[in-house]
């Protein structure tokens, strides 16, 4: 039995070793990859792709397992891309998301893949976008993102996904005019998480504080405005009602031809994400434009010269030496 094969049966160890593939550096490893990409494509689209994201300390994780574990109790397989914090010195990441959600990775039914963030903008790891479609291809029917955290860059996941879910604290009223626009903007459904025991009432301010933020923006989607939903993942109160949510605003969108023409544009604006990283690549292995860039440099830096004039050059360099 292929790779493809044994992944298509539902193998997760064979999942695993195709998403390890997928982010090798190595050029035997991505043209394999991508063998097994373009294999798996007729079989990739099925999926509910929700994006979640929230600062540290809400409880994504909990959240994540709690609302996974109700999920596959209700027949679904679901798989976890987590993209886990880098260090800008070293590169390691703590890929501790199968510590921090025991109960979910321990069911066959369940995926969960923990990825290293390094530079990639917006919180995504580089090649989350082709794992997310291994699992498509693998049979998973819901399929989880979490980013490593909140912030305008951040909402370079609602570019993945079908529906995005941002996680807030019950004291998160208070930081309301500190939160980036662009992330209440891009959120489909907020979910108030800890909304239980004493902070049960804060947890009701805030609600209500973010649905008053939420009425001054333009609404995501025509005929839907994002619910505020009070989740306590801990006790596992009001999961039912997310799921319930996310169900319908799916729905929503298959109803009316916009998710496939949302699937469109991102796969477009993929695209161009992945041309200009494969871009920037060639150009920083061209010994010409490292020779250029070496003077260029020295100039941008004691401020002789503007970095965009400089960038000019370099990409004139290296246009230069394609040809």
């Amino acid at each position: 039995m292929t790779d493809i094969d044994a992944l298509r049966a539902g193998d997760n160890r064979a999942l695993a070793r195709a998403i390890t593939l997928l982010e090798s550096t190595r050029a035997e490893d991505r043209r394999a990859a991508e063998r097994v990409l373009q294999q798996a494509m007729p079989h990739t689209g099925g999926a509910i792709r929700v994006g979640v994201t929230g600062a540290p300390g809400v409880g994504k994780s909990t959240f994540i397992e709690a609302f996974g574990r109700h999920a596959l109790a209700d027949g679904r397989r679901m798989a976890v891309l987590t993209v886990d914090p880098s260090s800008s010195i070293s590169g390691g990441s703590i890929l501790g998301d199968k510590t921090r959600m025991e109960t979910l990775a321990a069911d066959a039914r369940a995926f969960i893949r923990p990825s290293p963030a390094a530079q990639t903008l917006g919180g995504i790891a580089r090649r989350t976008q082709e794992a997310m479609l291994l699992c498509e291809a693998a049979g998973f029917d819901l399929v989880l993102i979490e980013t490593v955290g909140v912030g305008q860059s951040e909402t370079m996941v609602a570019a993945l996904t079908d529906i995005f879910v941002l996680i807030l604290s019950p004291a998160a009223g208070d930081e309301l005019q500190g939160m980036k626009r662009g992330i209440m903007e891009s959120a489909d459904i907020i979910v108030i998480n800890k909304s239980d025991g004493d902070l049960a009432p804060r947890a009701a301010v805030t609600a209500a504080e973010v649905a008053g933020a939420l009425a001054l923006m333009k609404p995501r989607a025509p005929k839907w405005r994002a619910p505020v939903l009070r989740v306590s993942a801990a006790e596992k109160i009001g999961l039912e009602k997310v799921w319930q949510k996310i169900d319908a605003y799916y729905n929503l969108l298959k109803a009316n031809g916009a998710l496939q023409k949302k699937r469109g544009e991102q796969t477009r604006d993929w695209l161009w994400f992945e041309a200009g990283e494969q871009l920037l690549a060639e150009l920083k292995k061209n010994s010409a434009v490292g020779d250029m860039m070496n003077r260029v440099a020295q100039q941008v830096g004691a401020g002789r010269t503007p970095a965009a004039a400089a960038a000019r050059k370099l990409v004139a360099t290296f246009m230069g030496a394609a040809k």
